[in-house]
């Protein structure tokens, strides 16, 4: 059996990314195997003609159309409206991305106006999540981006975001 063509199968059936760990307990293979099974799809789907590719995202592999393929599928495969964040909201949303935990307050102190709708829009989408409560008076909720957030920017994890310029840094840091 070609172990590489079983991971394949499972990531097809998978809804959702599924770490090293899960395929091995649903495919019978050791990890090594896993590991040497998924380098070899990785390579046969991005050397041959196939229009989908792995992508790691959050601990976990799935398949996805390649990139480059990407602007002709999704207009009727992506979810159009979902993705389209006004300036505000995207603003919002990296802060919360480049500073996590954070609070209401504290990205209202960096954005310098209220944060309330853009907070409730983004919860509404599944890109941030309430991620606990600030050790301060009045313990206020803190936010962080979810694996919605990782999904939409096909990155594995928040250590994958482009780093910031200096400058950049600075206004996202916290005082």
């Amino acid at each position: 059996m070609d172990n590489a063509a079983l991971i394949e199968a499972i990531l097809y059936l998978e809804p959702d990314p599924v770490d090293e760990a899960n395929l091995g307990r649903i495919a019978h293979l050791d990890p090594e195997k896993v590991k040497q099974a998924v380098a070899t799809l990785s390579e046969r789907l991005s050397t041959g003609n196939s229009g989908l590719e792995l992508v790691h995202i959050a601990n976990g592999i799935t398949l996805a159309p390649k990139l480059s393929y990407w602007e002709a599928l999704k207009s009727s495969y992506g979810r159009k409206n979902d993705a389209r964040l006004s300036r505000a909201a995207l603003e919002t949303l990296s802060i919360i991305a480049y500073s996590q935990p954070i609070t209401r307050m504290e990205i209202e102190a960096i954005r310098g106006v209220a944060a309330d709708s853009m907070i409730r829009l983004l919860l509404e989408k599944g890109l941030i999540a309430e991620v606990g409560k600030k050790d301060s008076p009045g313990k206020p909720v803190q936010f962080g981006t979810t694996k919605e957030f990782l999904t939409l920017l096909r990155i594995g994890s928040i250590r994958d975001l482009p780093k910031l310029e200096k400058q950049e840094a600075e206004r996202f840091a916290l005082n």
